[in-house]
Order: structure tokens, then sequence, then C-alpha cells
């Protein structure tokens, strides 16, 4: 057994109640610096248990950075901060080949992704060339630089940022990059007392350094393959792909929802299942997740674009294809 703020060798117990332990274990020890905000730590837990990567659209200043260095300090894995920009290279996110004078020979020095949670933040300030140099890295778990492959630490998760209120100076991510994350999410602002808390507490009530590991990174690694294995009953697949099939038939949507993003969506369920200590997913799972794994991948019809091409709208009609799609019993 774990305790909260200490390390131990990994569980012996069945892999459902282990992580049925770990699931409270991780929010516990993230909410002593994120306040006020339960189900936003699940979903980031859930999308890291799902080897999913996490988009972040919200304001600046609600904590987003610190979420993602208190995921990292309590899963005992390294974190790492690369701050997107116009001039950022791809070559300052893999690493580049460097000359050793003391030993002769060029060695690759490797980049920022190399680590366990990588907070990629304002992603959408680079220039699509950059950007690019994520995709191989979110779906494959490697990179290549310099004609070789090298592979990521495990688990590795990327936290993507944008402000949705800032177009200057910015890049909309492309549809191939927005389908590589399996959740977005916003993170809002705290409630009163929550918000009193960080303010009287000042930098130290917030400081994710002060966290310890509750979980080894290898104990996620095999939460991960348990959540591979929680059942999925053939009726909620269907269910499933009648939900996605709307997407692609709806004449609001240019684009519906991609077979990567199908897959994500009941990988996403999975680990939601598993962290409640269940080995099989139920219908609400699913309904829960929707939004989250699902609005970020449609693209909404030219006219609808006069309505906005915003969050708001794809989360709408998202949740009109929901109400019309019979739930199985």
């Amino acid at each position: 057994m774990l305790s909260l703020g200490s390390m131990s060798q990994p569980s012996t117990e069945h892999p459902t109640l282990v992580a049925a332990e770990a699931a409270p274990r991780l929010v516990s020890q993230i909410e002593r610096v994120f306040f006020g905000k339960p189900e936003v730590i699940r979903m980031v837990i859930t999308c890291f248990m799902a080897r999913g990567h996490l988009l972040i659209e919200d304001v600046p200043g609600v904590g987003k950075t610190t979420l993602a260095r208190a995921l990292a300090r309590s899963a005992g894995g390294a974190f790492r901060r690369i701050q997107f920009t116009s001039d950022l290279l791809p070559s300052d996110i893999l690493g580049v080949t460097v000359y050793d004078q003391d030993s002769g020979e060029f060695r690759f020095k490797r980049g920022p992704i190399f680590a366990n949670v990588v907070l990629a933040d304002e992603i959408n300030r680079a220039t699509p060339r950059t950007q690019s140099a994520l995709l191989e890295a979110m779906s494959e778990g490697q990179v290549s630089a310099e004609d070789e492959t090298r592979n990521l630490p495990e688990p590795f998760m990327v936290v993507a940022t944008q402000n949705p209120q800032e177009q200057y100076g910015t890049y909309p991510l492309p549809e191939s990059q927005m389908d590589r994350f399996l959740l977005r999410i916003r993170i809002g602002y705290p409630d009163e007392a929550s918000e009193g808390r960080i303010v009287a507490g000042g930098r130290r009530a917030v400081d994710p350094e002060q966290l310890e590991g509750v979980v080894r990174p290898a104990e996620i690694a095999a939460l991960q393959e348990r959540a591979d294995e929680v059942r999925v009953d053939p009726s909620l697949i269907q269910y499933a792909m009648r939900v996605v099939g709307e997407t692609r038939q709806s004449h609001a949507l240019a684009l519906g929802v991609s077979t990567r993003g199908a897959m994500a969506w009941v990988q996403a369920a999975r680990a939601w299942a598993l962290l409640d200590g269940r080995t099989y997913c139920v219908p609400d799972d699913l309904k829960t997740l929707a939004l989250p794994a699902l609005a970020h991948r449609v693209v909404l019809s030219s006219h609808h674009e006069s309505v906005g091409k915003t969050r708001t709208e794809s989360e709408r009609l998202i949740g009109e294809i929901l109400s019309r799609v019979q739930v199985p019993d």
C-alpha cells in the first residue's frame, strides 16, 4: 500500500484495486496545490492512464502550468515546459547533435520532449512546422531526429495550452494536430473559497515542487496496460459507432469524428472505468467523456461558421447528437 507523500515498491494487489486506490491518491496530492477542481484533476489522470494527450483551452492565470507540474511530481516523473513562440524551431523541441570537444565526437543532445509530462505552453503561437514536430511523439511515443529514431520515456504525456481569446500572432492547430489530443478541457476560475485560499497563501500555496510522488512511473505504465483490458460491451461499441456516424452525416459538420477519435473516446472510457475500480464500462463512462473527447475533432460546415467556429458551437452539435442516439440498457 502506498501512503500519501511516500513511495513504495510496486503493489502486488489486484490491478483493479491498485487503480481504484491510485486515483484518489493522485487527486489528493494534486489538490494540495490545485484547489477546487477535482473533476478537472480526474480528467487529467484519465487522459494519462489512457496514454493520451491533453489540450487545455483557457485564459491565462487559471493554473494550467501548476496542474501539469503537479501531475508530473505526483506521478514521480520528469516534467519539462516548452514555451511555444513564433521563432521556436523543431530542434528546440526534439534536440540537436553537437560536437563534444572533450571526446572529439558528435553526440545528440536531447530536447525537452524527453520527459514524462511535457507542457507545450501556448502551442498555437508556434509555426505549423514546429507544431508538426510533436506529431510523431504524440502518436508513436518516439521522435526521429538526426537520421535516428529515439524512444520517449514511459509514461509520456503532452499537456498543451492555448488561449481561445487571443488570435493575433497565433497559428490555429490543424485538424491532424487536434486529432492527436485525447481530451480537450477547460479549467475555469476556481470558486470563491478556493480562490481565497490561493490569494491568501500566495505562491507558496500553489508550488508543485512541494509535492512528492505517490505512485511510480512504472505503476502508471502498468495501469495503462490494465486500461486496455477493461471490457466494453458490444452494445456500447455500437452506441459509440452510431454517435460517430451521426457526426459524419451531419450537414452542420464538414468533418466528423475520425476512426482515431472513436478509438480515443472508447479508450478514455476504459481508463475512466478503471479509475472507478471497474473492469467494465457503463454507458455513463462514454457519455461523460463525449464532449471532451469528440468536440475538438469535428469541423463546422461553412454555413455554421457564421455562428462562429467556436468550441461552444461544436459542443452544442455533439450534445444534440448525443440526445438523439439511444443509449443501450
